[in-house]
């Protein structure tokens, strides 16, 4: 009895050494299925299949579909700006100009319509005279043209008597000549004055009297006025401008006064942007002024591929000295030179202009200037709490950097240059929220069929053999 407790044991032992020495044996057969992967796969190592914290491993296809891009990070200076809301307006005394009817008639024709284009002198009405005192004044014309005539043959009978006339009565006959000849020249000057061409007067004073006037294009003065808010030193133009019938305030067979307004014709070739700022803002804006800081000017338009860029530098020239009592903000206004194309549509051409009065616009003013930081796009920087972080890319590896931002807006940040990232390194220039997240939930593994070599690269598994 005492034997057989003794055997047990032994028999244990001996059945779980036959075990182990059968599965040593045979490790071969049964080892591979105890592995990560399929039979024949080479085993990644442990350093090969996880990557240290705060990297994460991206392959070429996944980057494109987050569009990840890197460029060389370089220290710069940073304007930090105030935003302030603005308009594209009229250009005061520039872009828009009335024509009024010269004297009192009725609206005959209409040769022109909104969106027309005319040039200086060209036809826009044709008036139907109603006016007394203009019929009077052709009247008047043609009589005093007709007693200088009369007058003038007098005097050489008188001087063909040979002395028989005394010498005061020439002289009396003179002084007539010279009154009529005063007054030919006023009422012409009046009748110029009405719309009537060279022409027109002295057909006039031949006795050919005019009940109709053409209402013109008004020519481009010889000298123009100061321009306000033009840049010292610039050239303006000096083609005849090109306008556009902008609207007609006046109908077909209407009748109209002397002075009335007949319609609104514009050239948006000159124009202005009109910012709005609180009275707070009024002492950066008076620095702005003074140190001839330029304005950036967001046209919120996606129109560069068919205009080009605006090359046009924005600086404050008129601030208001008022305030309006309604939004309690005060105007500023920067000079605007418009682009424009003409469109010809069956013989009917149109101005189009890429910058029109109404135009919503968002204004940058330079309040403060920043030196030696990095700037940034805004989708460069992820966040969480009070931590800041960027990425920077070695071939596939994305390592997550802590940085210190100093101003953040929009568009863009700004980082402190402490030494935390030196210069020339590559920053993923976007998607870093994405490429935290995924620091965050471990996914920074090699993936399945994938390792990386030490320059952070991420090749396949067959590309080896090749």
């Amino acid at each position: 009895m005492s034997r057989l407790r003794f055997l047990k044991p032994l028999a244990f032992v001996a059945i779980l050494g036959g075990v182990g020495a059968a599965g040593y044996l045979t490790r071969a057969d049964w080892l591979p299925f105890l592995q990560t992967g399929q039979p024949g796969e080479p085993v990644e190592t442990a350093g090969e299949a996880v990557t240290p914290t705060g990297k994460v491993i991206v392959s070429e296809q996944a980057q494109l579909n987050l569009g990840l891009t890197a460029k060389p990070l370089k220290a710069q200076t940073f304007w930090k700006t105030i935003q302030v809301p603005g308009m594209v307006v009229d250009r005061p005394g520039q872009s828009d100009r009335g024509v009024v009817a010269p004297a009192t008639g009725v609206i005959a024709r209409v040769y022109h319509f909104p969106g027309d284009t005319v040039q200086p002198g060209e036809v826009l009405f044709t008036l139907k005279l109603l006016s007394e005192s203009l019929h009077l004044t052709q009247t008047e014309l043609l009589k005093a043209t007709q007693d200088i005539k009369f007058a003038q043959t007098q005097r050489k009978t008188l001087v063909a008597s040979a002395g028989a006339v005394p010498e005061s009565r020439l002289i009396e006959m003179d002084n007539q000549i010279v009154r009529l000849q005063v007054a030919v020249r006023a009422y012409r000057q009046e009748l110029l004055n009405r719309g009537f061409s060279s022409e027109l007067v002295d057909g006039v004073a031949e006795g050919k009297f005019v009940n109709e006037v053409a209402v013109v294009v008004p020519p481009r003065p010889a000298k123009l006025p100061t321009d306000p808010l033009a840049v010292p030193g610039a050239v303006g133009p000096t083609d005849p401008p090109t306008f556009e019938v902008q609207e007609l305030k006046v109908d077909l067979g209407q009748q109209v006064q002397a002075g009335q307004t007949l319609c609104l014709i514009a050239n948006h070739q000159k124009l202005a942007v009109e910012g709005r700022a609180f009275r707070d803002e009024t002492t950066l804006l008076e620095k702005s002024v003074k140190e001839k800081w330029p304005v950036e000017v967001d046209f919120q338009e996606d129109a560069a591929a068919v205009w080009g860029e605006v090359n046009q530098t924005f600086r404050v020239r008129h601030m208001a000295n008022t305030i309006d009592p309604m939004n309690r903000t005060f105007a500023f206004l920067m000079p605007l030179e418009n682009q424009s194309r003409v469109v010809d549509d069956e013989g009917r051409t149109q101005t189009l202009w890429r910058f029109r009065p109404g135009q919503k616009v968002r204004l940058m003013v330079r309040v403060e200037e920043v030196k030696n930081v990095f700037v940034l796009p805004a989708d460069a920087v992820a966040r969480e709490g009070p931590e800041a972080f960027v990425f920077t890319q070695n071939v596939n590896t994305f390592e997550r950097k802590p940085v210190r931002v100093l101003l953040q807006d929009r568009q863009q940040v700004v980082l402190a240059n402490d030494g935390s990232l030196p210069p020339g390194i590559f920053i993923v220039q976007s998607g870093a929220a994405q490429l935290s997240r995924m620091v965050k939930a471990g996914g920074s593994g090699v993936p399945k069929g994938y390792h990386i070599h030490a320059d952070g690269s991420l090749h396949k598994n067959e590309d080896e053999g090749k």
